[in-house]
């Protein structure tokens, strides 16, 4: 099994604390898929400002079929993300 090194919630500080404090407030909790980048927060802060983009941003598709289209991505990609 893969083991990948992140900063656990309790030693995260700056900008990945602001980063995982708005997880939890959205999700309730930080995912793996943010803590795998925990290590370069300047990185996980642009990931987290491209799917906001793809997902919540003015588009010619509605929310619902973006959110469709990841789905359907997602399992065709054997990931349950």
């Amino acid at each position: 099994m893969a083991w990948i090194k992140t900063v656990d919630e309790k030693e995260a500080s700056g900008v990945l604390a602001a980063i995982y404090d708005g997880a939890r407030r959205r999700a309730g909790r930080v995912f793996n898929i943010l803590r795998v980048q925990s290590l370069n927060p300047p990185v996980l802060q642009a990931s987290v400002q491209l799917y906001r983009e793809t997902t919540l941003a003015e588009s010619p598709l509605s929310r619902g079929l973006r959110e469709m289209i990841a789905v359907v991505v997602s399992r065709s990609n054997d990931c349950h993300y």
